[in-house]
């Protein structure tokens, strides 16, 4: 197989491809992907030219609306600014960061038109991992809401040019941009080029980079959006995933406006905002996880949901429970849906009369799954196996040895324990590794072990994922104390206040309990196992 000719001069990417023999097997899409494809026009430029420029698009809970047109003016000028200013050429890494905010979007569109390469972090990262994630994807350059600054600042990231916006200064980007033209000739880029680097954190803890393409930004738009959800140009989209995980920039960005929609975007996106914003702004696509809409269940009085059409769950599991209480409390059947980082979006799942309580659904048009052992050899329905899927987007790490655990034979892992039944619904039944999920979001156990040993009082720690009924599951950790420290919740409240600041909140241990010493094999190999059984004890 040979990738179309790049137009990357800054060929850093396509170098940290895979090897050949380690990608997956790629689906085609069924329809003609030109060979120049540049994502970011044909999901911005094309839809305001189909649908019309003066359509509403990005949505503010404040009222304020930009059209498409206003969209597509800022991230003209923003591309100017990138290039002209900032000598961004393409091919280049350009980290992004910040609140969900029309100027966000407009930087991502930006980065696509400039032919650069978007890598796009959580608001909440903190300076060492910020650091990390540079030094992997080679960032040389930041766009970054003010607000945000202070840990990409800090992350001290050598030779890493940022540029603010939101601020008063000479040098924020807003004020860059004005005045440029509102027209860029987006970089005829290859259909096969990178357009985005999103990380994903491992069960080590150390993140990894999903590279995707060009067209794998359509494909998400033409598979599980246009054949599953199939939203109306006169939908009005919200959510609570942010846009540094792909689910939020498919649901919230890529495909209301490939479909012509507009997108309410929220800074503070709870359930109880989540339900106000429904109600206040008519919205009528709805992506969260499915702790939210459990939550949502319990606080909706007064609130109207009558303009909700259709409602999509993804993240983590969606309990039959969940999804009965939904439906007898709005008539609404909520789309379940598994994706992954390493296929960009959600790749199973059903909607309408094809859905069903307590599975996950079946593989989106486009896509291909089956249940294997550890061998990768099928398992009969009925039994529980590895979930394995292909389809037209696929796992491709930046330089990292994990390609050979998620992808074999052509297959994509994900890590997923599954069962299919005799009709070809997939059912969820559990992770296959220590990936812990809570309300939507991964944590790697590892990584918070790290971040709590960094604490000088701590001399032991381990993390383990335990249930939880509303979050599904949450991180407990299981800590030895320095000798002389007290066992207590000053104590507790103190390293929870410290691992805040260590990484992301939400993978701050809910729970912290002390241990004199933490069970390990002769050899030193920690037991999580026998951490499990001590919680089970400890709640009987």
């Amino acid at each position: 197989m040979d990738l179309l000719p790049s137009a990357h001069l800054d060929t850093f990417p396509r170098d940290s491809l895979p090897p050949w023999d380690q990608w997956p097997d790629l689906l085609p899409l069924g329809q003609a992907v030109p060979e120049r494809l540049n994502c970011g026009s044909e999901v911005l430029d094309a839809s305001a030219e189909r649908f019309g420029p003066h359509r509403p698009c990005l949505r503010m809970p404040g009222g304020e609306v930009w059209s498409y047109e206003d969209l597509r003016a800022a991230s003209d000028r923003i591309a100017h600014v990138l290039t002209d200013d900032l000598g961004v050429v393409p091919g280049n890494r350009v980290l992004l960061r910040g609140p969900t905010t029309p100027w966000l979007v407009a930087c991502w569109f930006a980065v696509m038109k400039a032919g650069a390469v978007a890598v796009t972090v959580l608001a909440a990262q903190r300076s060492r991992e910020l650091a990390v994630i540079c030094r992997i994807a080679r960032v040389g350059h930041a766009l970054c809401d003010i607000r945000s600054l202070d840990d990409l600042v800090k992350a001290d990231v050598p030779g890493l040019r940022i540029t603010a916006y939101g601020g008063e200064g000479p040098d924020d980007l807003v004020r860059l941009a004005h005045g440029r033209p509102g027209r860029f000739p987006a970089v005829a880029t290859s259909a096969d080029d990178v357009a985005l680097i999103a990380f994903t954190s491992g069960t080590t803890g150390r993140p990894k980079g999903c590279m995707h393409f060009h067209r794998d930004v359509l494909a998400i738009a033409d598979t599980f959006s246009a054949r599953v959800l199939r939203p109306l140009p006169s939908d009005v989209f919200t959510g609570s995933p942010p846009l540094g995980f792909t689910f939020g920039l498919g649901g919230l960005v890529i495909f209301p406006l490939r479909a012509g929609a507009s997108s309410l975007l929220l800074e503070q996106a709870g359930p109880e905002q989540l339900l106000e914003a429904v109600d206040r702004h008519r919205v009528s696509v709805l992506f969260t996880a499915p702790t939210a809409y459990r939550a949502m269940l319990a606080q909706q009085d007064g609130c109207d949901l009558s303009s909700l059409r259709r409602c999509v769950s993804a993240g983590e599991n969606l309990p039959a429970a969940t999804w009965d209480a939904w439906h007898r409390s709005t008539g609404i059947k909520l789309i379940n849906g598994i994706g992954a980082t390493e296929m960009l979006h959600i790749f199973i799942s059903a909607a309408d009369e094809d859905a069903r309580p307590g599975s996950t659904g079946l593989p989106v048009p486009g896509y291909e799954a089956r249940i294997v052992d550890a061998s990768g050899r099928p398992v009969p329905d009925g039994e529980p196996g590895l979930l394995a899927v292909r389809g037209p987007t696929g796992c491709r790490y930046l330089a990292d040895e994990r390609q050979r655990d998620y992808v074999r034979d052509g297959w994509n892992l994900t890590g997923d324990t599954y069962v299919r039944d005799a009709d070809g619904y997939f059912h969820y039944v559990a992770r296959a590794d220590d990936m812990i999920i809570s309300a939507g979001y991964n944590i790697a156990a590892p990584e918070v072990e790290e971040a709590l040993l960094r604490h000088p009082d701590v001399r032991e720690a381990a993390v383990v994922g335990v249930t939880d009924e509303e979050r599904g599951q949450i991180a407990k950790a299981f800590v030895v104390l320095r000798d002389g420290v007290e066992r207590g919740e000053r104590t507790v409240r103190m390293l929870r206040d410290f691992t805040k600041e260590e990484i992301v909140p939400y993978k701050c241990p809910r729970e912290i309990v002390f241990l004199d010493a933490l069970p390990r094999t002769p050899t030193g190999k920690l037991q999580r196992f026998r951490l499990r059984e001590v919680h089970r004890l400890g709640q009987s």
